[in-house]
C-alpha cells in the first residue's frame, strides 16, 4: 500500500492549472449560453462536458502516476491566508466519475432538449443546459477544494442548480418536491455555515489541512462539528432527512434524475467523509461513530421497504437511494482513526468508496433506463410493465444489470463493495452491520426480481409502445456495464485512494 501523505504538503504541482480549468470551464460556457441566446446550447454542453472527461482523465493519470495530490495555489498565496485547490486520489476518481456520467446525461438528454440548429433555446432547454454544467462546476470545487468556505459556496451552487432541474416540467407535483429540497437544503446549509463560523472563531482558519493539525476536541469544536455533520445529512439525504429525496428525484427528468441521485446527493457525503477523516478525525468518537452507522443501517431497511411498496417505478428507484446511501455510512464505523495501519480498515476504506462510485454508475443507468420506459409505455406503472423484455430487451437488460450491482450479487462493483464492507464488519465484531449489509441485499432483490417478474411477463393485447432510438438504450446499457466491470477489480484495498490521505 502506498504510504499516506499529510494534506498540509500542499506545494504547487506544474499540472495545477487542470483543477482550475475542471472549475471555470463548464461557468464559461453557462455565460457563453446567455451570451448567444442559448442558440446552440447543446452542441456547447456537449462539447464542455467532452474536454471536462479529458480534464479528468489526465488529473487521475497525474495522481496515479507521481503517487501525490495535483496542488494548485490560487493567485500564488499559500493557505492558510489563501486557497489551494487539491485533488488527490479520492478526488480524482470522483471527478472522472462525475465527468462520465454527466457527459453520458447530456448525451441522454440531446433529443429532449436540442432544438432546430441555431434557433433560440426555449426556457426549459436553457435552464436544463445551464443547470447541467453549474452542477458539473460545482462538483469540481467539491471535490478540489481545500477551504471551509469555498465548499459551502459549492455546496449552495449545487443545490440551487439542481432544484431548478427537479422543477423544470413545472407541475404542482414538482413544484412541491422542488419546494421540500429547498427547505432541506437551506436547513442544511444553514447549520453547515454555523459550524464553520465557530470553528473560524475558534482557529483563526477554514483551510481544511491547518484545521486538521490545530483542531482540539473542545466544546465549540464539538459543537462545530455537530453542526456541520447535521447540516451535511440534510443534503445528503440520510434517514431521517430523507423526505425531500424521492418526489425530488422521481419528478425530475430522466436525465436530471439520473445526475442528482448518482452524483449530486454524493457531493454533500464527499464532504462529510472529507472532513471526518481528514479534518476531524480527533474528534472520532466511537459512540458518535456508532450513531452514523446506525442512521446508515435505518436508511437501508427504510428505504428498501418503501422502495418494495411503491407503484411507479421511478419512485421504486428513488427510495432505492435512499437505503443505497445508507451502506456508505457504515465506512465511519468501520475505519478507525488511523486507517493506513490495518488491512481490515483499508478494505472498508475502499468499500465504501467502490459502494460510492458503482452506486453512481448503476443508479444512472436505471434512471435512464426508467426513463425510456415512461417514454417508451407513457407511463411508469409497475404493474403494467409487461412485454417489455420482448418489445424493450436491451432496457430491461439494463434494468437487470444495474440491479445486480444493487443487490450485491457477482460480479459487479456493488457486490465487491458489500463484500468488502461485510468482510471488515464480521472480522471488527459488528456483527449487527453486517446483518443490515446482507439483509439490505435481499431487500433489495425483492423490488428488482418483483419489476424484472413483471417486465417479462406476458404483454396484454392492445398495448402500445413507442419507437426508443437505440442509441440511448446503449448509452443506459454502458452505464450499468461499467457498474458490473468495477466489479473485477481485485477485493483488496486499492492503492490510488489512499493517495494524498492524512496520515
Amino acid at each position: 500500500m502506498m504510504p499516506l501523505q499529510s494534506l498540509a504538503a500542499a506545494a504547487p504541482t506544474p499540472d495545477g492549472y487542470l483543477l482550475v480549468l475542471a472549475i471555470i470551464l463548464p461557468a464559461t460556457a453557462i455565460v457563453a449560453l446567455v451570451g448567444l441566446g442559448g442558440r446552440g446550447a447543446a452542441g456547447i454542453v456537449l462539447a464542455t462536458l467532452a474536454a471536462q472527461l479529458i480534464i479528468a482523465i489526465r488529473v487521475l493519470s497525474l495522481v496515479w502516476q507521481s503517487g501525490a495530490p495535483v496542488v494548485y495555489v490560487i493567485g500564488g498565496w499559500d493557505p492558510p491566508l489563501g486557497i489551494a485547490l487539491r485533488a488527490d486520489g479520492i478526488s480524482a476518481v470522483m471527478m472522472l466519475t462525475s465527468a462520465v456520467i454527466f457527459s453520458a446525461a447530456a448525451a441522454f438528454a440531446w433529443k429532449d432538449y436540442r432544438p432546430p440548429r441555431w434557433s433560440p433555446e426555449t426556457r426549459g432547454s436553457l435552464v436544463f443546459w445551464s443547470a447541467l454544467l453549474a452542477m458539473a462546476s460545482a462538483l469540481n470545487t467539491l471535490f478540489t477544494s481545500a477551504d471551509l468556505f469555498n465548499l459551502y459556496v459549492a455546496l449552495e451552487l449545487l443545490t440551487f442548480a439542481a432544484i431548478p432541474v427537479v422543477s423544470l416540467k413545472g407541475s404542482a407535483e414538482t413544484l412541491r418536491a422542488a419546494l421540500r429540497y429547498l427547505i432541506f437544503a437551506v436547513f442544511g446549509s444553514m447549520l453547515y455555515l454555523l459550524g464553520i463560523v465557530l470553528l473560524y472563531g475558534a482557529y483563526g482558519t477554514l483551510d481544511v489541512s491547518s484545521l486538521a493539525e490545530l483542531i482540539r476536541p473542545n466544546a465549540a469544536t464539538l459543537v462545530a462539528a455537530a453542526l456541520v455533520t447535521v447540516g451535511l445529512l440534510a443534503k445528503t439525504a440520510l434517514f431521517p432527512f430523507h423526505l425531500w429525496l424521492p418526489p425530488a428525484h422521481a419528478g425530475a427528468p430522466a436525465a436530471g434524475s439520473a445526475v442528482l441521485s448518482a452524483l449530486v446527493v454524493k457531493g454533500s457525503l464527499f464532504l462529510l467523509m472529507r472532513l471526518w477523516f481528514d479534518t476531524f478525525p480527533s474528534l472520532r468518537d466511537p459512540a458518535a461513530m456508532q450513531i452514523l452507522a446506525a442512521l446508515g443501517a435505518a436508511a437501508v431497511i427504510v428505504g428498501s421497504v418503501m422502495a418494495i411498496r411503491q407503484a411507479r417505478l421511478k419512485l421504486l428507484v428513488a427510495y432505492s437511494t435512499v437505503a443505497q446511501i445508507g451502506y456508505m455510512f457504515f465506512v465511519f464505523t468501520l475505519v478507525p482513526v488511523l486507517p493506513g495501519e490495518s488491512w481490515i480498515a483499508a478494505s472498508a476504506w475502499t468499500g465504501g468508496w467502490l459502494q460510492i462510485v458503482s452506486h453512481a454508475f448503476a443508479k444512472a443507468a436505471m434512471f435512464l433506463a426508467a426513463g425510456l420506459v415512461a417514454e417508451a409505455l407513457g407511463h411508469d406503472r409497475i404493474r403494467d410493465l409487461a412485454g417489455l423484455g420482448k418489445q424493450l430487451p436491451l432496457i430491461v437488460l439494463t434494468f437487470a444489470m444495474s440491479g445486480i450491482s444493487l443487490m450485491g450479487l457477482p460480479p459487479s462493483g456493488g457486490f465487491s463493495a458489500k463484500f468488502m464492507l461485510l468482510v471488515a464488519a464480521t472480522a471488527e465484531g459488528h456483527w449487527l452491520w453486517a446483518t443490515v449489509i446482507i439483509g439490505g441485499g435481499l431487500l433489495a432483490g425483492i423490488y428488482i426480481f418483483g419489476v424484472l417478474a413483471r417486465m417479462l411477463a406476458a404483454m396484454p393485447d392492445g398495448t402500445a409502445v413507442a419507437e426508443i432510438g437505440r442509441g440511448r438504450q446503449l448509452i443506459t446499457f454502458a452505464l450499468a456495464g461499467v457498474a458490473l466491470l468495477l466489479g473485477f477489480l481485485p477485493l483488496e484495498p486499492m492503492a490510488l485512494l489512499q493517495i494524498g490521505r492524512m496520515p
